[in-house]
């Protein structure tokens, strides 16, 4: 059985800095071609679904960022110049969408007006995530980097910082939800910023109550501003459930990051049967270095990302399943050059695995850590230019989403059969093939 554990941080403290800052209190954008569409949990006999101005829509996402390789957390895209920041876009959404990505993820920080670009120049939705104090919080003018939960001080400048996020994106087009946090339950017990690997087991009720108490009341305050659009939090997979269930029951999604291997185990079933909610993966995947005989390994993370997704596929309404997926985005779109250090050896990709983890069992040696934190990129990254302008380089896996987007399991007529039919039809090995012989082709 699967435990909660030994999974890695996003460290983006810098970033999230600015969440009190100009990117929340710019003025909503007002577009008359694009109105802000409404969207809602459907829970019906056939189970639980999202719909968008009425339709089912299942979420084929990813978790997307855009660091030059030289930078780290503490560069911004959104602080460049327009032409810039279009240039970059253009490359980056053009390729997501020719994967069948219809959603990202994006932490406070980005302005509405480009989330509202993204969405009507690439038809591609924002899930907007406030960390809930994930990496600290600013208060009374002391920036606390570990955040009591229990602290009401604390509480108010999050939930506050929620509020105003709400009112400054609510009538921005292309919102698709609101997220909460960024698996805050491993953050109370690890030491510090670098990942760790967390105790099996760990419980902390003291730390923990007042972390999903203010889940709640985050939900709660974001329904006060904005009803057209779901609460999801981003648990660490399924930690601290009872809490959830008698604290968060004012969440609309439970949204997780789970890095169990090429499964997800009981997840589906158990969100089904203790929560009642749909269940939606924030985060998941695998890396494409093999630790054990340092190497890229682009056919094992395609590997297992046909697997996950075959997974979500088959729990999602009306397979027969759980039926109670809504998708998920995947972790993550491109490599992250600054993760290993996080301030040092930035133009360097780092191949030193950070922790370990038995679910992925190519490269696990026992007490030996075999994730490496900077190559979970769908993509590669070329060299940095003197515009911050860099190349894509699709990785097999990219291939591979390609395929597993092409097909909607909300479409007429497609069944179990039909999905077990289009995964059987996915070839790995093809995938990687052509990926070593396209390269950045792709982008012409």
């Amino acid at each position: 059985m699967a435990h909660p554990v030994k999974h890695p941080l996003r460290l983006f403290a810098a970033l999230l800095l600015s969440i009190a800052g100009t990117a929340c209190t710019e003025a909503p954008i007002a577009l008359g071609a694009f109105p802000v569409e409404p969207v809602a949990v459907v829970l019906d006999d056939e189970g639980a679904r999202l719909t968008v101005d009425g339709k089912d829509f299942f979420v084929r996402g990813m978790n997307w960022d855009y660091f030059p390789v030289g930078t780290n957390y503490a560069y911004s895209l959104w602080e460049q110049e327009d032409e810039i920041i279009e240039e970059a876009l253009e490359r980056e959404m053009t390729m997501l969408r020719r994967a069948g990505v219809n959603a990202i993820r994006q932490y406070v920080g980005i302005p509405p007006r480009w989330v509202a670009y993204i969405y009507e120049k690439h038809g591609i939705y924002t899930v907007l995530n406030h960390a809930m104090g994930r990496y600290g919080v600013m208060v009374k003018g002391q920036w606390i980097p570990n955040t009591d939960y229990a602290d009401p001080d604390a509480r108010e400048v999050i939930l506050s910082e929620i509020a105003e996020m709400v009112v400054s994106f609510r009538d921005t087009p292309g919102v698709l939800m609101w997220l909460l946090g960024n698996e805050n339950n491993y953050g109370l017990v690890w030491s510090g910023a670098e990942t760790e690997d967390l105790p099996e087991e760990e419980r902390d009720l003291r730390l923990a109550t007042p972390l999903y108490t203010l889940f709640g009341e985050a939900a709660d305050r974001i329904k006060e501003h904005d009803s057209l659009r779901p609460v999801a939090m981003a648990n660490g997979d399924l930690g601290y459930m009872d809490l959830i269930i008698e604290h968060a029951q004012s969440v609309d999604i439970f949204g997780t990051n789970v890095y169990r291997g090429i499964g997800f185990t009981d997840a589906f079933e158990r969100v089904r049967d203790e929560y009642a909610k749909p269940i939606f993966f924030t985060e998941f995947g695998s890396d494409a270095y093999n630790a054990r005989e340092d190497r890229e390994d682009q056919l094992t993370q395609a590997t297992y990302l046909k697997g996950q997704w075959r997974e979500i596929y088959d729990n999602a309404s009306g397979m027969g399943g759980a039926d109670n997926a809504i998708g998920g985005l995947t972790f993550q779109w491109s490599d992250g050059w600054w993760k290993y250090g996080q301030e040092s050896g930035l133009d360097v990709h780092d191949t030193h695995a950070s922790w370990h983890n038995e679910g992925y069992p190519e490269d696990y040696v026992d007490g030996q850590n075999n994730m490496n934190e900077e190559w979970f990129g769908v993509v590669g990254k070329g060299p940095t230019d003197e515009r911050q302008q860099f190349e894509l380089i699709p990785r097999g896996a990219y291939y591979t989403l390609l395929q597993i987007h092409a097909l909607d399991p909300y479409a007429p007529n497609v069944t179990p059969v039909a999905v077990a039919d289009h995964f059987a039809g996915i070839d790995a090995v093809k995938d990687v093939r052509r990926a070593t012989l396209d390269g950045p082709l792709l982008q012409e």
